[in-house]
């Protein structure tokens, strides 16, 4: 009998250093898994359709990522509800790194014109900002204007009568018309559209007339005659375009639109996969070939960590907030 109960007693302690070994194990695997990240593909969600500058970002740092990590990273287009859309899938997804999202000026922009499924700032975790890009102003070819002088002039005889295109109402674009019309005091009719590359399409075929945009996805158009450049913003001429002369250049000082594009986890994945992501993608950024690619297309690398972002993304809800509220604008 003592033999029997002894016979008990040590299989209860093995049973019961079992129990406290499971979280131990646990714990370990967690940790090899993080350390190991990725260990299977990657979805990066662009909340825009394909045809516009975040998709060719997208796609770029994507292949980068796939060629440093050896696991493929997949470009996930879901335009659609001024980028909500994209960005909820991307909120309900795992915290796990392996579902994150691309995005632009827009994410902070939305919280002042219209109510989203989720807060721009608590349901998301900043991983890098990854370019900034200057606004380009566009017309067609056949508009008679071609100075933005001359553009001013013919919209202030025709009020209401010139047309412009958005990549969709509350868009860093259609701030970007709002605010020069604002300084320039003229007003056309906003024609909004699901996306860059529709709202560039109806530009060519004369369906639209004006549009503002980062020059990235532009500069080939404008090369090629299909569109006409007239102004940019910043300080400095773009090197893809040195032709086309700064608004400040062009008779209206004072307009100053920059956006930037960056990529975001949802909250709670863990700070070793963020600092990962984050670390990889500033490595990519900085080397010359991607540097060179970027600058050619006129987009300015624009590296910067989670904290950084961060930041970024609390500062411009407050500043466009402001430029919202000042300019009276609501959503069509």
């Amino acid at each position: 009998m003592k033999h029997k109960y002894m016979f008990l007693n040590e299989l209860l302690y093995f049973l019961a250093a079992g129990t406290l070994l499971l979280p131990a194990l646990a714990l370990a695997q967690s940790t090899q898994s993080l350390s190991n990240y990725p260990v299977k593909p990657i979805r990066l969600i662009v909340p825009f359709v394909p045809g516009g500058s975040t998709t060719i970002v997208a796609r770029l740092i994507g292949q980068k990522l796939t060629s440093a990590w050896g696991q493929q990273v997949v470009v996930d287009n879901r335009g659609g509800g001024n980028t909500i859309i994209g960005s909820e899938a991307m909120v309900k997804a795992a915290p796990d790194g392996y579902t994150i999202l691309h995005v632009t000026s827009t994410h902070v922009i939305n919280p002042s014109l219209l109510k989203t499924p989720y807060d721009a700032v608590k349901d998301f975790a900043p991983v890098a900002t990854m370019v900034a890009t200057e606004t380009l102003l566009v017309v067609n070819p056949s508009l008679p204007a071609n100075t933005l002088q001359e553009l001013i002039a013919l919209a202030k005889a025709k009020p209401g009568q010139l047309n412009f295109a958005s990549s969709g109402s509350g868009t860093t674009n259609h701030l970007a018309i709002e605010l020069f019309s604002i300084l320039a005091g003229i007003k056309m009719q906003h024609i909004p559209h699901k996306g860059a590359g529709p709202a560039v399409t109806d530009l060519i075929a004369g369906q639209v007339q004006v549009f503002t945009n980062n020059a990235l996805p532009l500069t080939p158009f404008v090369k090629s005659g299909r569109i006409r450049a007239l102004a940019v913003s910043g300080e400095t001429r773009l090197l893809s375009l040195p032709d086309v002369p700064t608004f400040t250049q062009a008779g209206l000082p004072g307009y100053d639109v920059k956006s930037w594009q960056g990529i975001l986890a949802p909250a709670n994945t863990p700070a070793t996969i963020i600092d990962k992501l984050s670390n990889e993608i500033g490595r990519i950024l900085r080397t010359q070939d991607v540097r060179d690619t970027l600058l050619t297309m006129g987009a300015d690398p624009f590296p910067g960590t989670p904290r950084q972002f961060s930041e970024l993304i609390k500062a411009d809800l407050v500043k466009y907030a402001k430029l919202i509220r000042d300019a009276k604008i609501r959503l069509e």
